[in-house]
């Protein structure tokens, strides 16, 4: 305890950042950003909600952790409080092993605030308004004077607009001239224009455009690999997440249930909330979608009152929340090394799907061997109507030369027009028996 309470004041005490941070024993990886059992709770007495719980986790330089949950489980609550937005209960956040929540001195918050940057999720609602591009990314550089004259500053914010994708000329005009995308795009350039060494990515796609999140992924880890960024990526989408991350963090109602790399978690989901999570993920082909067999996650299936849960590494850097009869059970299933498959069709399911492509692919073949001219225009209708004779004819050929539209066009107007002309002939003889009888 007496170590604890000697570590907390040095940290106190440190009024600048060291240039690297701690090194994981276990790993060998500098470790950027480590939360230690951190609780942020909002409001008091009777009316306090918890909404992160015993937070633990640690972010390795240069890597993608995400944190993932449904909404409301304390993503963004968690990507706040490492900027300094939200204040902790209890706990504390080390950015390079050096304390940076609760009170610190001025000099550590201005280089905290240069070196955690963060992304937000609404790209409108996180730009001013009233001002230009130029000065929404330039504001930074005026509060923490990290230009040496004007010449610099414009050329800072010319290359990193041109970084994002943007031209030089859109640094005079004002967010409400831009698409969703490229708004989102601003908003990296102000953070990126910082030389952060950690970003907070907080849902940056979700609100854009499925065509548009590709590029804006794209752009993020083009600024990782050229600059050697962190991020703490925030989402609910697993499927984007599989493949951008290099660790992942499940966190639910303020709690973290299990932290594994990228592929071990989606391939070994063993706490059950991360498993209904991943069978979540919508499968693109709307029939198997149809016949998915989708987990749903029941916390009353836990037994906490006697044996009490904690975070436990089960080998394979895997961690998973729990008590001791459950990590005994996630053990097993890991140590058989048979992938978990989350994502399950139903079996009959299956079948109907299978007959009912096999039907479509069939009408997509008869489509296909249709000819280019084959339009089953209503007019063959009409001229076969009334030139049954030429209907005939057109009938004929149509049909030797698969025209099959325009064949049951032609039919259909033939029929008409010589019922029609049986008709008028038909009274024409009526008429002709009453005269010569």
């Amino acid at each position: 305890m007496a170590t604890l309470k000697q570590e907390n004041e040095r940290a106190v005490r440190a009024s600048h950042l060291p240039e690297h941070g701690p090194i994981d024993e276990k790993t060998g990886k500098e470790i950027l950003l480590s939360l230690k059992n951190v609780d942020i709770t909002f409001g008091k007495g009777e009316d306090a909600v918890r909404a992160v719980q015993n937070a633990t986790f640690d972010i390795y330089k240069g890597e993608t952790f995400s944190l993932v949950g449904e909404s409301g489980s304390g993503k963004t609550t968690v990507g706040r409080a490492v900027i300094r937005v939200n204040p902790l209960a209890a706990g504390e956040i080390d950015y390079k092993g050096v304390r940076i929540s609760g009170k610190i001195p001025h000099t550590l918050d201005r280089e905290v605030i240069r070196n955690i940057q963060m992304v937000f999720q609404d790209p409108a609602a996180c730009l001013n308004e009233r001002a230009t591009v130029d000065y929404i990314i330039s504001e930074g550089l005026y509060n923490f004077h990290l230009f040496d004259n004007e010449a610099d500053r414009v050329r800072k914010v010319e290359e990193m607009i041109n970084a994002v994708g943007l031209l030089p000329e859109h640094l005079t005009r004002y967010p409400h001239e831009f698409s969703g995308g490229q708004r989102q795009r601003i908003g990296i350039a102000r953070a990126m224009v910082m030389e952060p060494e950690l970003v907070v990515a907080d849902e940056p796609i979700s609100a854009l455009d499925v065509s548009i999140r590709a590029q804006v992924l794209n752009l993020m880890k083009k600024f990782q690999e050229e600059k050697g960024l962190t991020y703490l990526f925030i989402a609910h989408d697993l499927s984007v997440v599989r493949f951008i991350s290099d660790r992942i963090g499940v966190i639910y109602k303020g709690r973290i249930v299990e932290i594994a790399a990228a592929e071990e978690l989606f391939n070994y989901p063993l706490h059950p909330y991360t498993h209904s999570l991943i069978s979540a993920i919508p499968i693109p082909d709307p029939r198997l979608e149809k016949k998915k067999v989708l987990f749903t996650y029941d916390p009353s299936m836990h037994d906490y009152s006697s044996d009490k849960p904690e975070l436990v590494n089960i080998g394979y850097d895997h961690y998973i929340y729990g008590n001791k009869k459950e990590i005994e059970e996630y053990k097993a299933i890991r140590e058989r090394g048979i992938p978990v498959k989350p994502i399950q069709i139903d079996e009959t399911g299956t079948h109907a799907v299978r007959t009912e492509v096999a039907a479509d692919k069939a009408v997509e073949e008869e489509f296909l061997i249709h000819p280019t001219h084959d339009t089953g225009s209503i007019w063959y209708m009409v001229l076969s109507f009334f030139l049954p004779i030429l209907g005939l004819v057109g009938m004929f050929l149509f049909k030797k030369f698969r025209h099959t539209r325009n064949y049951k066009q032609c039919r259909k107007g033939t029929v008409a027009g010589l019922i029609l002309l049986a008709a008028i002939l038909l009274i024409f003889l009526l008429l002709l028996w009453r005269v010569v009888a």
